[in-house]
């Protein structure tokens, strides 16, 4: 890629956050409008589930085949076709007749964002070459997310309460158009000097075994356990699984690469991803119902109650930042793990007869944590890798993350509608899925703890050197 001028590297790092932006918003701005969808489209808990998680399921699935996808086609092109596909299954979910449509056209949501992260960000990183300006570059990047987490309750419940959640969808047209002529005048093409090879048996493995466990942990409130249909996709998502780890060993270049999880250090940060967006997907799939069903606040209202977490986590993820490059992984860590905990088991004595005043320390709390937690989740997996592996390896932390979140919904929702048959009916399927999130969270301060040790350090050592020989494509993450 040619180099640049100031301006024009400031103007394609906006145009890569405007993607960033529509994308985070679309993982958080719907929660707030689930009660609206349930009584426009007279959809269950188990159908709200698939609407959150059909986007985050597909998205998870493709980033690291639109990543693979961009390094060989060209970044640009990618970028744009996946700008095209979010913009028209945006309008298409806007129009969205049915519970049924909808879903499916947030899948198709998905494909397009797929496109957008993981290339936008190799975009930026060959647009500014030099690591002073990359870092900060990189730092306006992470600040958008915390932007996104901010800003989609509160404007979710604004559009809900004003003009209806169809809204939520059209907002990303002019976004999304206007995303697509800027990339066009001013983002210029560029390619991996050696991109990876596709992996299509690789991909579809994937695809299968988080499908496959989604649905079975979405169904298993309505249908059982002894289901023959939970079983038969418990089985299929086991198969796909093996099958995934057996094929990926052989392959000379896998979407995988299974000999990173000897590394203590990748490992721990896969499982703190899963873990800690789990409990964040969950907490706000239970919150917006609580607030909405049990305290009886409008969608807006709702947004505004969610709005000290989203601060906390604006302000800190680049505190947290700046503490990873002066003391290590490990504060960071424990203190998102703790704050995490300490939010969700405050969450368990809440209920309306309380003051808010409890929920909103609450908040705060799984605010601090989270914001703490996140900055250091893709350190952690590069630890100790070789620059050929990094970018691979943050990859697969970016998908982990989309998957936990994903799994958290499935996971929280099932066990709300589990608990909602009782006798105390949505007050104790709240609690229940509220200590669903802080075991969740108690888990990602443990990995934390585990993974930033001395032991973990020794086995990424090991790892890189095992795998050093091996030539990967970086930046897909």
């Amino acid at each position: 890629m040619t180099e640049l001028s100031p301006r024009r590297r400031r103007l394609v790092l906006l145009i890569c956050c405007m993607s960033l932006l529509i994308v985070g918003l679309e993982a958080t701005v719907l929660n707030v409008a689930l009660p609206a969808l349930q009584e426009d489209l007279d959809a269950s808990v188990s159908g709200l589930q698939w609407a959150i998680d059909s986007y985050t399921l597909v998205l998870a699935s493709l980033l690291m085949l639109s990543g693979s996808a961009g390094d060989r086609l060209g970044r640009r092109r990618t970028f744009q076709t996946g700008l095209a596909i979010f913009v028209v299954a945006s309008l298409l979910c806007a129009l969205a007749p049915s519970l049924g449509w909808l879903i499916a056209f947030r899948m198709l949501q998905g494909v397009g964002a797929s496109m957008l992260n993981p290339v936008a960000l190799s975009i930026v990183t060959n647009a500014f070459p030099e690591p002073g300006e990359r870092a900060r570059a990189i730092g306006v990047w992470s600040a958008v997310v915390g932007v996104s987490i901010g800003l989609g309750p509160v404007l979710g419940g604004l559009l809900v309460e004003t003009v209806g959640w169809r809204w939520i969808f059209l907002i990303n047209i002019p976004i999304g158009l206007a995303a697509i002529a800027l990339t066009a005048v001013f983002v210029p093409e560029s390619r991996a000097a050696r991109a990876r090879r596709f992996d299509p048996v690789g991909q579809v493995l994937v695809v299968l075994a988080l499908a496959a466990l989604i649905y079975a942990v979405i169904e298993v409130p309505h249908l059982g356990w002894d289901s023959p249909l939970v079983l038969g996709l418990l089985l299929v998502a086991a198969a796909s699984a093996a099958a995934l780890v057996r094929y990926e060993k052989r392959h000379a270049e896998p979407l995988l690469d299974v000999r990173f999880f000897r590394s203590g250090t990748f490992s721990g940060a896969t499982l703190i991803a899963l873990t800690a967006f789990a409990a964040f997907g969950g907490c706000l799939f239970v919150n917006t119902l609580y607030l909405q069903g049990d305290l009886g606040l409008s969608p807006f209202r709702a947004g505004l109650y969610l709005l000290p977490m989203a601060v906390v986590i604006m302000a800190l993820a680049p505190v947290s930042g700046r503490m990873v490059a002066r003391y290590g992984t490990r504060p960071s860590l424990v203190l998102g793990g703790l704050g995490m905990t300490a939010g969700t088991l405050t969450l368990t004595f809440v209920e309306p007869s309380r003051p808010t005043a409890l929920l909103f320390v609450a908040y705060v709390l799984f605010g601090v944590g989270f914001g703490m937690i996140n900055a250091p989740i893709t350190s952690t997996a590069v630890s100790g890798m070789p620059p050929a592996q990094a970018g691979l390896a943050a990859a697969v932390a970016s998908t982990s993350r989309q998957v936990g979140t994903t799994v958290g919904v499935a996971v929280v929702g099932s066990v709300y509608t589990a608990a909602s048959r009782g006798a105390g009916g949505s007050l104790d399927a709240a609690h229940a899925g509220w200590w669903v999130v802080a075991g969740s969270a108690l888990l990602a301060l443990v990995f934390g703890v585990v993974s930033s040790g001395p032991r973990a350090r020794a086995s990424a050592e090991r790892a890189a050197r095992a795998t050093s020989t091996s030539e990967v494509t970086p930046a897909h993450g």
